[in-house]
């Protein structure tokens, strides 16, 4: 009687969870993937640079951020830091809107921070927006020394988030 009660115990936790696992693999399945990032109904989304053999000497990571800053506004948060003090240090942010007539990202809001003789930047700001629309943060990293150019680039992008 107890193996049985056993097998049977067993065979159920087994069946949870594949019932379970299978149900995750079916929601990330039904995310739109834009441009490479997905629309999400999150409050804010976070996106880092690629692989390391893609960012040179110089760099070290990127990061960005995109999050719900009240009914018509996103805060957009960028960072770049390099593996050393570098003569130059740079990002540029792009705040862009889901278009969904296009199927793409358009343009809202950009601005460039720069730095010299540093190893780290980060910029935020918050931008006004339209409700009913998604919304991510695209950045540019850059950092280099003046006599090695150019200099060393990679990118980070968010996921998009709603604004109902």
């Amino acid at each position: 009687m107890k193996k049985k009660f056993l097998s049977i115990l067993c065979s159920m936790v087994i069946l949870c969870t594949i019932t379970t696992i299978s149900a995750f693999e079916v929601k990330a399945e039904e995310l739109k993937v834009v441009d490479g990032s997905a629309l999400t109904m999150d409050e804010s989304s976070t996106g880092y640079s690629s692989s390391s053999l893609l960012r040179g000497e110089y760099l070290m990571t990127g990061e960005s951020t995109i999050s719900k800053a009240g009914l018509t506004r996103v805060y957009a948060y960028a960072a770049t830091t390099a593996n050393k003090q570098v003569d130059y240090i740079a990002t540029l942010v792009y705040v862009e809107e889901y278009i969904e007539e296009e199927d793409g990202w358009g343009q809202v809001a950009w601005w460039v921070e720069e730095t010299h003789d540093d190893y780290f930047l980060s910029t935020a700001k918050s931008v006004k927006v339209d409700r009913g629309h998604y919304y991510r943060v695209r950045a540019n990293h850059i950092a280099g020394d003046y006599d090695d150019f150019p200099y060393d680039e990679t990118a980070s992008v968010t996921d998009g988030i709603y604004l109902p």
